[in-house]
């Protein structure tokens, strides 16, 4: 098996389907969220103020941004799947066309990369989360089932020399990164 897409356990009886490709030539499998799951409007709380504040020139704390900022944090959706591949590959998770004109949904990150050592991971089984956040002005519910990003296989290049810093992965999401 070169590559591919498994329903973690905790999903296994909830009938979820595996990424698909659209189309013939698709470039991208398309991911579907695995549960329901309401995505809060970022013009909510503490970040309206904060802008107001900042744009009448008005002081602003510390406090008062880092609250601000907690309005602009994405949420994790969950699909409920993982993804095996070759150990030069990785799966570059995008956000689908329609989700920024349609939906007001964007990627933060602007893609994702899940490593081929994520699969089957001790912290999580490599479950694939899409990071979005919704920029409507009101809350979106995401239904179960419903398209929410799509994944594309790639391959990498390797610099000469081994890397010292490289270590097993040990954890989850954002494990890689200290």
């Amino acid at each position: 098996m070169k590559r591919g897409f498994e329903i973690v356990s905790k999903y296994q009886d909830k009938n979820l389907n595996l990424p698909y490709r659209s189309t013939n030539h698709a470039a991208g499998y398309d991911f579907e969220a695995a549960t329901d799951f309401v995505l809060p409007s970022i013009w909510k709380g503490n970040f309206l103020k904060v802008l107001w504040a900042l744009r009448h020139k008005q002081a602003v704390s510390e406090t008062d941004l880092l609250n601000g900022s907690k309005d602009l944090k994405p949420f994790l959706v969950p699909t409920g799947i993982k993804a095996y591949m070759q150990d030069d590959e990785f799966l570059l998770a995008a956000n689908r066309s329609s989700n920024p004109l349609k939906r007001n949904l964007i990627l933060p990150n602007g893609v994702g990369i899940i490593d081929a050592d994520y699969y089957n991971n001790d912290s999580n089984e490599g479950e694939i989360y899409f990071q979005l956040i919704n920029m409507g002005l009101r809350d979106i519910t995401i239904k179960k089932g419903e398209r929410i990003g799509q994944g594309i296989f790639m391959p990498y290049l390797q610099a000469d020399g081994k890397d010292e810093h490289a270590t097993k992965r040990v954890g989850g999401f954002g494990s890689s990164g200290k």
